[in-house]
């Protein structure tokens, strides 16, 4: 049955993708920028809806009060594909930093381009950043919008160590904005390089923001901590529920060093 319910449900999740784009199309082109973000948020909520109908797997996002009004910085841990979509219908006018051959993708790039992503080169490390600051300055002049970043660029299993990076800190410090840190274990129900779907409930929560004006080396500090703190929160509820999920070794080794006494993954 979980393999049926995996199987069934991506292919409807890629399937809502490429049909929605095309009969979306005429009015998200047509429409004005900010009125036309009304398409990948129905989509967005769409998939979570079909992910708790198909997969049995249901969305939990709290803390929205602790999301600040206009500009800001939101800062999720980064475990799995769910995560890149689940947030943004909270966000007024979002913005994502991106791989720029991303825009020469058919109808995904025409897509990015309406909403004014910034695409970055990854070529050079300290000219990409000095890069993106700039462009998002820039767009934050505009128009109050809210950057999301992954602090640790990329996937990373439930419990495994931390492995933040330093371009969240140079951005804290250059756009002088408040940082949402986003704790959840999303990559315990929706795996990474995997295409099983385990059924449960994914809680995901917006953690207080830090506020501006802090140290490079302090904020990293926090923003770590209380990361970490919320994500293993998180991880001793999902291992305790009544149906947990499989417990990749990452985990199960975190949940040891919580004090957690939990059986290895299969």
């Amino acid at each position: 049955m979980l393999v049926l319910r995996s199987v069934a449900f991506n292919a409807i999740f890629y399937l809502s993708l490429i049909v929605q784009m095309i009969l979306w199309s005429p009015f998200y082109f047509l429409a004005p920028r900010k009125a036309a973000w009304f398409v990948p948020k129905f989509w967005s909520r769409s998939s979570l809806w079909l992910y708790a109908r198909v997969a049995g797997t249901k969305s939990d996002i709290a803390g929205e009060e602790n999301l600040p009004a206009g500009s800001f910085i939101l800062a999720p841990k980064h475990q799995s594909f769910w995560d890149t979509i689940a947030f943004f219908p909270y966000l007024d006018d979002p913005l994502y930093i991106l791989k720029r051959e991303l825009r020469w993708i058919p109808f995904f790039g025409w897509y990015v381009m309406k909403m004014r992503m910034i695409p970055v080169d990854r070529g050079s490390r300290s000219k990409a950043l000095r890069a993106v600051t700039a462009a998002t300055r820039a767009e934050f002049a505009r128009n109050p919008r809210q950057l999301i970043i992954y602090p640790e660029g990329t996937r990373r299993p439930p419990g495994a160590e931390p492995a933040y990076k330093w371009g969240i800190a140079e951005l804290y410090n250059g756009l002088g904005l408040p940082v949402v840190p986003v704790a959840h274990v999303a990559g315990l129900y929706w795996p990474r390089r995997k295409f099983l779907r385990y059924p449960g409930t994914i809680r995901a929560r917006f953690l207080k923001p830090i506020e501006p004006g802090l140290g490079k080396e302090a904020f990293m500090a926090r923003l770590i901590a209380e990361t970490e703190a919320g994500c293993d929160r998180l991880l001793v509820e999902a291992a305790r529920s009544e149906n947990p999920p499989p417990l990749p070794p990452s985990a199960v080794k975190r949940l040891a060093e919580l004090g957690e006494r939990v059986p290895a993954a299969l």
